[in-house]
Parts: C-alpha cells; sequence; structure tokens
C-alpha cells in the first residue's frame, strides 16, 4: 500500500516539468528523464530572442529554428528533428530507463540581434498527462462519469509501468552490489594469499640469514 502511495506521489511529482533556461547560438542544453518502457511524453517549447535595445526578451522570429533530438538509454536516437522558434514534439519511449532530451537553435544569424542570448521555455508532459482528455471525450461521445474512469485506467496503467520499472531498476541494482562484493571478495583472498605468501617468503629469508649468521 505504502509502495502504491509513493508511486502515485512520483507520477504527480514527474507527470509535468516546466522550465526555462538561457542558451547561446549553437550551445546544445540536455535534459534526463527517467520513463518506464512504452511511455509517452510530449515537449512544448518557446524560444524567445534577447533585444539589447530593449534589454528584455522578445517572440523569436518565424524563421528561426530550433532541434530536438531524444536519446534512448543505449545512446541510440529516437527523435531528431527541426521545428520552428515555438513548437511541440512527441516521442515514446521504447527501452525503460533515462532518455536524453536535448535542444538547441540550429541558426546563428540571430545572434548579433540577440546577443548569442535565447530564452527557452520548456513544459514536458509525461504519461497520460499527454492526452487532450477535452477531445477524446468530444470524439468519443463519453459521459463526464466515462471519462473520469478512463482517465483512472490511464493512470493505473502508468502506475503499473512505473512498477514495472522500479522491479528493471532493483534487478539492475542487486545485480550491480553482487558484481561488487564478488569482486570485494576476491581482492580480499588475493590480499590474503599475498600476506600469506609474503609471510612464508620473509620467514625463509630471516632463517636463511640465521643460519647464515650461525645463530641457530
Amino acid at each position: 500500500m505504502y509502495v502504491l502511495v509513493g508511486l502515485v506521489f512520483v507520477l504527480l511529482v514527474n507527470s509535468a516539468c516546466g522550465v526555462y533556461f538561457h542558451i547561446g547560438e549553437k550551445e546544445k542544453k540536455c535534459f534526463i528523464e527517467e520513463l518506464p518502457e512504452d511511455t509517452m511524453v510530449t515537449g512544448r517549447y518557446k524560444a524567445q530572442l534577447w533585444d539589447k535595445k530593449a534589454n528584455n526578451f522578445l517572440d523569436s522570429p518565424p524563421g528561426m529554428g530550433m532541434h530536438v533530438e531524444v536519446k534512448d538509454p543505449n545512446g541510440k536516437v529516437i527523435l531528431s528533428k527541426t521545428y520552428g522558434s515555438e513548437g511541440v514534439f512527441t516521442f515514446t519511449s521504447h527501452t525503460p530507463g533515462e532518455q536524453q532530451i536535448c535542444i538547441h537553435s540550429n541558426s546563428t544569424k540571430w545572434s548579433l540581434f540577440a546577443g548569442g542570448k535565447i530564452r527557452v521555455y520548456l513544459d514536458l508532459q509525461v504519461g497520460e498527462h499527454t492526452n487532450d482528455y477535452s477531445k477524446i471525450a468530444e470524439k468519443d461521445k463519453l459521459t463526464e462519469l466515462q471519462l473520469r474512469v478512463r482517465q483512472l485506467l490511464d493512470q493505473v496503467e502508468q502506475i503499473q509501468k512505473e512498477q514495472n520499472y522500479q522491479r528493471v531498476r532493483e534487478s539492475r541494482f542487486r545485480q550491480t552490489s553482487e558484481n561488487t562484493n564478488s569482486r570485494v571478495l576476491w581482492w580480499s583472498l588475493a590480499q590474503t594469499c599475498v600476506l600469506v605468501v609474503a609471510g612464508i617468503w620473509q620467514m625463509r629469508h630471516l632463517k636463511g640469514f640465521f643460519e647464515a649468521k650461525k645463530l641457530v
């Protein structure tokens, strides 16, 4: 029960991520999002240019482009696409783990106007939060109760995915711990063998020394 409550809390915290950051021309900013398998992510962004005269950020011109690249935990590119100064990108995780989301401007002709500074607003929606339930209700002609049940089912499905992902993480951590313990055991045995061999050698050396000096 406590595990389930904890997973619900994690889902509520990680379901949405709204941030803004500053980048220069051709500078790349990357984020890490830990996701279960088969989880959809929708990202909405808006880029603004720095106006040195107005001393403020202004909406970017339509011709400005932003490039979004997403890699799975194995380093495989699952999304690489250039959008406008404002846009929406969507991808689905195929491998559980840390997904790397990188975004940068693909244009340098705005650097003089912007003073080399761009502000990017980024909002990430994960799992069932990517669904537009108003459109789903309109399309499937669902009542308010049916729509609520649909939302609960989607949340339960996402919780199951999180539970499966936690099992995968636990398995990886257990394997790492077992490997570490095995290496520590073998290292301890090796140290013990070295000490025993060194002790035997010292005893033989001292015995030979004492015999040579006719002390024994």
